[in-house]
């Protein structure tokens, strides 16, 4: 039996996403959606550090300033100064939909911002969209579906593939020629339909695999190029939210997770629920992470 990953934080996240590694501060990053906070820790010196902030963080992106965030906050897009904790508006997203927010998202190869949105209502339908920042802060919606909760944005290595789902479908699509003009043509690259697994977030590896956080099973999954299942990683808990692969050689897996939606009864039995798991592991290696392109 392959033992689960172990505890790294016990940081008690409701909803915890979005994770990150900087390479340049040595630190990897998250969000607790619902508690409106960003944290970092140092795997060297075992620092855990938290900003509160004035509204949701959902998903964010490095730059060029190691103590500057574009933040994709659940209304609006953002600069977020790690300095003293200041948040800028950029602009405002879907204030035309009142029930949606800001969900998953990741700069691009080309360092532009490109993230999802979701429906909060309990009945949640596909009205939401993706986007794309671009360097120059205007912002446009990609020519893909509207989705109920957009997730697992990231971008193949030459940048002219992009993944993404709309969780409740339960598959992963690839749209290849994301880079070029031309309509969009996508496929399903993982279908996950009839199982316990929900495609959260992902990343790719040095390799070109993609690694996929599955919410409700309980498992980091890793898949080939050409969507063949090649690995798995458990975690003791049932909501993994987010992975990526950092560390000094960029070969430690972080997974944020989540107690949100738990019962009582649940929550308890899953003590660590919510916290930054993870190990460093062999035979895999990360990418530095891209950075978004531009700054105030």
């Amino acid at each position: 039996m392959v033992a689960a990953l172990p505890l790294l934080v016990d940081a008690c996240d409701e909803l915890g996403e979005g994770v990150l590694w900087c390479e340049r501060s040595a630190r990897v990053y998250w969000t607790d959606i619902h508690g409106a906070r960003l944290h970092s820790y140092s795997p060297a010196t075992g620092e855990h550090r938290l900003w509160p902030l004035p509204e949701r963080l959902c998903s964010f992106a490095l730059t060029a300033d190691p103590d500057l965030l574009l933040a994709g906050l659940a209304s609006r897009l953002a600069w977020l100064d790690l300095r003293g904790g200041t948040v800028t508006t950029i602009m405002a997203v879907e204030p035309d939909l009142p029930h949606t927010r800001v969900n998953d998202g990741r700069c691009d190869r080309q360092g532009r911002f490109v993230f999802g949105t979701l429906d909060e209502r309990a009945e949640k339908q596909a009205i939401g969209g993706y986007y794309r920042l671009n360097t120059d802060l205007t912002l446009e919606r990609l020519p893909l579906p509207a989705c109920a909760i957009a997730n697992s944005i990231c971008f193949g290595l030459d940048g002219d593939t992009m993944y993404y789902s709309d969780t409740l479908r339960q598959t992963i699509e690839r749209w290849d020629g994301y880079g070029s003009s031309a309509p969009a043509r996508t496929a399903i690259f993982a279908d996950l339909r009839g199982s316990d697994a929900w495609p959260d977030g992902s990343i790719i590896d040095a390799q070109g695999y993609l690694w996929n956080a599955q919410w409700g099973a309980s498992r980091v999954a890793r898949y080939a190029p050409d969507g063949t299942l090649a690995g798995t990683w458990a975690l003791p808990v049932s909501q993994p939210s987010c992975p990526c692969l950092g560390g000094a050689g960029l070969d430690q897996l972080f997974v944020t997770t989540a107690w949100e939606g738990m019962d009582a009864q649940t929550r308890a039995a899953q003590a660590q629920a919510g916290g930054l798991f993870g190990a460093v592991l062999e035979g895999a290696r990360g990418v530095p992470e891209p950075r978004f392109g531009a700054l105030p």
